[in-house]
């Protein structure tokens, strides 16, 4: 898949910023062209309307959902493991898109709220393909929300001495190891 244009791209990332800093309401055209350091005219060159930027950012999120289930299934260290620890990674561009998405979808984005739950079903289904059973696959993607949330709630307050949402590395062995303890046992 080619790239999109550099212009496309910073048009995008100023509207991810806006609405994660300021709200949806803020990330109006005019804000969004002046934040990307573009004209009006530029911005409306890529995106016609605020929908369509709206369709760009859901794109966005779409296209890094399909690399990060792909690093799932590929995953050296398995796709639990690699499911679970990679839930509390946050500042990341899936992160950014994920969270500028879910804050469309909390302003009544019919599009962004449906592209929440199309995200949340890709996981689903692949850690499906990897755990025979159902409910474990439900309860991995639920525990990876709860890790993902605690990581995004506490992340102003760890400091350099603290993990990444508060979770030990043994103590995320210790889940993983338990999980997949539960996926072995089931098939």
């Amino acid at each position: 898949m080619s790239r999109p244009p550099a212009a496309r791209e910073a048009v995008l990332d100023a509207f991810e910023r806006l609405i994660i800093a300021d709200g949806e309401r803020a990330a109006t055209l005019d804000a969004t062209a002046k934040a990307a350091g573009v004209s009006k005219g530029g911005l409306l060159y890529h995106f016609g309307s605020r929908q369509a930027l709206i369709g760009g950012l859901i794109e966005r999120l779409h296209r890094l959902i399909d690399e990060d289930v792909a690093r799932i299934h590929d995953a050296p260290e398995g796709p639990i493991s690699y499911f679970v620890r990679s839930s509390v990674e946050i500042e990341t561009p899936l992160d950014r898109s994920f969270i500028a998405t879910v804050r469309l979808a909390q302003g009544g984005d019919r599009q962004a709220g449906q592209a929440i739950e199309e995200v949340r079903e890709r996981w689903l289904v692949e850690l499906g393909t990897h755990v025979s059973d159902p409910a474990l696959a439900i309860a991995i993607t639920l525990i990876g929300d709860g890790l993902y949330y605690h990581s995004a709630l506490r992340a102003e307050a760890i400091d350099d001495t603290a993990t990444a949402g508060d979770v030990s590395p043994e103590q995320m062995d210790a889940l993983v190891a338990l999980l997949e303890r539960l996926a072995a046992d089931g098939r």
